[in-house]
């Protein structure tokens, strides 16, 4: 080899140069705290499939709570009726849903409201007017959810939009692809519906949204999806969901991008991509969630910063 050591004697400094003031690395610029939301049921899982999967009304709301007091900053809340089929209910919100705020008056909770069945529209409605929940998705989609064709038509999602803010919640954008990224921003945002910064959930790896069946799709594929928000959105908030295989690293990934994550039992009963574990719970998913705060050196953000976080999002 050829040494020459200039700048002695110090010859190697991570952040200056003997040449010169200007600094040659600076901190990056990602959020201190890392929001871990936690999705407790999800609309399709059944206890064949993991038998820890929560489903009545009380082991939704206790699975929340163990949660909540383990110090998740949120969670995502659906319901499901007798049969453990997903509803459309403003009594089994209630349900769930209301206790943990009398819990926790700093809570923010989001719930799912796709009507797809007759009068779930007017149910749909029904909670909305309540306010019990403080934000809902809204999915910018036509796609296959495994076997099931889940189409958002343009009028449906502006209406809902309305809905929402009409009600004082939060919009929160839900993009399965990138594609969905380009519909939000036709039919929501160059409509001037949603003004920015907004909400963004990002939901990859299940079948039929962005494919993750290896490291290298995971690692293009949400990178692509974000650049793309970022096009359209520079200053919003995003969230990664775990889902489907690649669940636990994509939330891994997104963590290390300084995203936001949503871990827990809604969109995967896998712990990991190459083995067959299933998740035991969704504290067991939190837990999990919040070793990567500590790996990444990213505190978990409270509920009321995550409630802050949420409001943030609020149109101006």
């Amino acid at each position: 080899m050829i040494w020459r050591p200039y700048g002695a004697p110090t010859v190697l400094d991570l952040e200056r140069s003997a040449f010169h003031d200007a600094p040659i690395s600076v901190p990056w610029n990602i959020p201190e705290t890392l929001a871990v939301s936690v999705a407790i049921t999800g609309a399709f899982f059944r206890k064949d499939q993991n038998p820890n999967q929560p489903i009545t009304p009380t082991e939704i709301r206790n699975s929340a709570r163990e949660c909540l007091e383990a110090g998740a900053s949120t969670v995502h809340i659906h319901v499901r009726d007798d049969e453990g089929y997903n509803v459309l209910s403003l009594e089994r919100f209630h349900e769930v849903v209301a206790p943990l705020k009398a819990e926790y008056p700093d809570l923010s909770v989001d719930g799912c409201l796709v009507p797809a069945l007759e009068g779930e529209w007017a149910e749909m409605k029904r909670v909305l007017e309540t306010r019990l929940l403080d934000g809902a998705p809204i999915n910018t989609t036509t796609t296959y959810i495994g076997d099931s064709l889940f189409s958002k038509p343009a009028p449906v999602m502006i209406e809902k939009v309305r809905l929402i803010l009409e009600n004082g919640g939060i919009p929160e954008i839900a993009v399965y692809t990138d594609a969905d990224v380009g519909n939000a921003d036709r039919f929501l945002i160059k409509s001037g519906l949603i003004t920015g910064p907004s909400f963004w959930l990002i939901l990859p790896a299940l079948p039929g949204c962005s494919p993750m069946e290896n490291p290298r799709q995971m690692v293009e594929g949400l990178t692509r999806t974000v650049t793309t928000i970022r096009d359209v959105d520079p200053d919003g908030l995003i969230m990664v969901c775990a889902a489907g295989r690649a669940a636990m690293y994509v939330a891994t990934l997104a963590a290390a991008m300084g995203l936001h994550i949503r871990v827990g039992m809604e969109d995967t009963y896998w712990l990991w991509p190459h083995r067959d574990d299933r998740v035991q719970s969704n504290l067991q998913a939190f837990e999990l969630g919040a070793k990567l705060g500590d790996v990444l050196g990213r505190r978990i953000a409270t509920r009321q910063e995550y409630t802050d976080m949420l409001r943030s999002c609020a149109p101006r």
